[in-house]
């Protein structure tokens, strides 16, 4: 339990998360691209195939966030402010994506003209909508499954697609990136739960929009071996 969250009802969200996370955990274990990366049989193809539909969730990702900041009223202007600022940081990281593709020895071209697949439309849809309810609180519960994946996974998936492409790093930089920089992220988001958790429905919303994003994102993962490129 992180000393971080300090409120009791943070504290009872944050044991929801947790296991949340572990339930996503076996979700991932289950896609078959990442048993592939896991198991050291990913090709350079299945790495340009990961950036092309990670890039649709990434672009829209910045708008999800924004979105969900001007649906704060103003009790909660704090909030709106530190949301505002992390889309700020955030909302051309597809451009390091895109270069990593081209890097990986993909055309531009390609990945521009990529649709959403049917796990990413579906993800899309679902935060759009909870971004544009009123105080979105459970917003809590997207952001750490999103934030949890780049702090706790990206680095390693980043070493290993090196390792199994013989990449140099040089196609790997925007998980390279967010492996190093989500802890900070993480660190704004217990305080947010400690904000704005404040009691069961609150929680029970954080809790089911993580289960919700969780699931969704798997699906996306699972598309890539399902959809063109």
């Amino acid at each position: 339990m992180s000393d971080k969250v300090t409120t009791a009802e943070g504290q009872a969200c944050l044991q929801g998360l947790l296991r949340t996370w572990f339930d996503f955990e076996r979700q991932l274990s289950r896609v078959p691209i990442i048993q592939r990366l896991e198991r050291g049989r990913f090709t350079l193809e299945d790495h340009r195939r990961l950036l092309c539909h990670l890039r649709q969730q990434v672009i829209e990702g910045a708008r999800w966030i924004t979105r969900g900041a001007s649906s704060f009223d103003r009790d909660f202007a704090d909030v709106r402010s530190l949301v505002i600022e992390h889309a700020r940081e955030e909302h051309r990281d597809y451009e390091m994506l895109e270069a990593d593709y081209v890097a990986a020895g993909g055309e531009r071209e390609a990945i521009l003209a990529a649709e959403r697949n049917a796990g990413s439309e579906a993800l899309h849809a679902f935060m759009m909508y909870r971004a544009g309810q009123p105080n979105p609180v459970d917003l809590i519960g997207a952001m750490w499954i999103i934030e949890g994946l780049g702090q706790k996974m990206a680095a390693d998936w980043a070493r290993r697609i090196d390792a199994a492409t013989g990449g140099d790093g040089e196609h790997t930089r925007f998980m390279r990136y967010h492996g190093d920089n989500d802890d900070a992220h993480l660190d704004k988001l217990y305080a947010l739960i400690d904000r704005l958790c404040r009691g069961e429905a609150d929680r029970r919303a954080i809790l089911r929009t993580a289960r919700v994003v969780g699931r969704l994102y798997a699906l996306q993962l699972e598309e890539v071996d399902h959809e063109p490129a």
